[in-house]
């Protein structure tokens, strides 16, 4: 038997880059596939289309997979909910959600409109919860579901121009920790994902400088479907145990990443005052201080 087989999968933002790879895994992994996708631009701003959806399902079906299409938006409730309703008036019932669904509107801080901000949260953080929740319903009627949402190392660990969507993609890991707390007693699990690939996500990413075209040149090795085995483990019945984690991704390394966690304390037992801290807390601190990293600084050596 396949990893997946007897299951149903919803996979949002499915048509195209990793959720279509993600979709094509699952479906050849035996679960039959609800291809969400708005068919919008990489903003999520101009003419909607169903096409890529249907690129999708049309793969899928000829693999031999059955597959439906969905175009409604994650990021309004009554939306999701009809996203969760396709997978139950198609198929009967739900196992897996997939959130992947995502837009950018890189800005540097200072210059970032609350419109911009507002955007990459509704979709990313507010769409992850908006679907979790509609199928949370189902997973615990059954007694049995698995969520996968994408974060990045955007929000892990850092990077310019990305306010709004580090915000989200961090915010993503708390709500899969909490679904993870929430729900562990009704038999569902709540992992997450930190995709490396080219895609058109990664796309608008600057290639001017030298050192900017080298990155893209290293991220253009990682193909999105890289990612997909990941996900369909942790959807599958083999990863039962594997609850409230975060993993990444990266061509062929598979990484789990740590958890905010105490580091190093320092006591006062007369207490403290803004002086004392300044003279003994943060000198006492300082050796466990986080630098300001971003992504590549931290993953600073080619994909393997």
């Amino acid at each position: 038997m396949s990893m997946l087989d007897g299951k149903v999968a919803i996979v949002t933002g499915a048509g195209g880059g990793i959720g279509r790879e993600i979709a094509l895994a699952m479906a050849l992994a035996g679960a039959k596939v609800v291809v969400n996708d708005i068919g919008a631009s990489l903003t999520g701003i101009g003419e909607q289309s169903a096409t890529p959806g249907e690129q999708t399902k049309a793969i899928i079906e000829q693999r031999g997979g059955k597959a439906v299409t969905n175009t409604d938006s994650v990021a309004d409730w009554d939306s999701a909910k009809r996203i969760v309703a396709s997978a139950i008036d198609a198929f009967g019932r739900v196992d897996i959600v997939v959130n992947n669904a995502g837009i950018l509107r890189d800005q540097i801080f200072h210059k970032m409109t609350p419109e911009e901000w507002r955007a990459v949260i509704d979709v990313h953080l507010n769409g992850s919860f908006y679907v979790s929740r509609a199928a949370a319903e189902h997973f615990r009627a059954q007694g049995s579901g698995a969520f996968v949402h994408m974060t990045s190392t955007s929000g892990l660990v850092g990077n310019f121009g990305q306010a709004n969507y580090s915000a989200a993609k961090l915010g993503i890991v708390a709500l899969s920790k909490s679904i993870a707390l929430d729900m562990q007693r009704f038999g569902v699990r709540s992992n997450c994902i930190a995709p490396f690939a080219w895609s058109r996500m990664t796309s608008s990413i600057p290639a001017e400088t030298p050192e900017q075209k080298a990155r893209v040149e290293k991220l253009k090795r990682m193909t999105p479907e890289k990612n997909a085995p990941l996900a369909v483990f942790l959807a599958s019945d083999a990863a039962k145990d594997v609850n409230g984690q975060i993993f990444a991704a990266r061509n062929n390394e598979i990484f789990l990443f740590s958890q905010p966690r105490p580091v190093r304390s320092v006591h006062r037992g007369e207490g403290w005052t803004p002086e004392l801290i300044a003279e003994h807390a943060m000198p006492s601190l300082r050796a466990q201080f986080m630098s300001l990293d971003r992504s590549p600084d931290v993953f600073s050596w080619d994909p393997v």
